[in-house]
């Protein structure tokens, strides 16, 4: 091949990748599908109402930590800018659920294991693209051995079930899936 093919190969190459770039529209190698002319985004604080649910109690500080879970799944999978007020995207709800309950039982009829849950309710508003605003419920849990007290495994059960909770909150956000 003469350099003056391979150069213009080289050309016809380039131009096909930036023309199916442009095409798909701005794209994100986290998956995340990001409305044109959103720069903003918002996570107003999800207070903690689980104490008011029969068999659920309150956390302290556990409100102040999703809220902060959140923020940072979506400052660390997009280039957007985090805002307290007029967010391009908005997320706001509660903890409405924080409950111990046992899972297995032993032949001495007391619990092998129990297992904490979390929910959340979600409500996000997308001022670019109104028509994927939701309002839903997202759940985890973490089980552990009976003979284990919460506030040993608090830490490591929140972290993992705050990790699923707000991957699955940019999901249905902004992955789409």
């Amino acid at each position: 091949m003469s350099q003056k093919n391979k150069i213009y190969f080289q050309y016809l190459i380039t131009l096909f990748f930036v023309v199916l770039i442009k095409s798909c529209g701005i794209y994100s190698f986290t998956g995340a599908s990001i409305p044109v002319g959103t720069e903003t985004f918002q996570v107003n604080y999800f207070d903690n109402i689980a104490g008011n649910r029969p068999g659920s109690t309150i956390e302290p500080g556990l409100d102040r930590d999703f809220t902060l879970a959140l923020q940072d799944i979506l400052i660390n999978q997009t280039n957007l800018n985090l805002t307290n007020t007029n967010g391009d995207l908005v997320f706001e709800g509660e903890i409405i659920e924080y409950g111990i309950s046992p899972m297995s039982a032993t032949a001495e009829n007391t619990a092998a294991q129990n297992r904490l849950t979390i929910t959340v309710n979600v409500r996000y508003f997308n001022k670019k693209k109104e028509e994927d605003n939701y309002e839903t419920r997202f759940s985890f849990f973490y089980d552990f051995p009976a003979e284990q007290q919460i506030y040993d495994i608090k830490d490591t059960a929140h972290g993992e079930i705050f990790e699923r909770i707000t991957q699955d909150i940019f999901n249905a956000s902004l992955a789409k899936w």
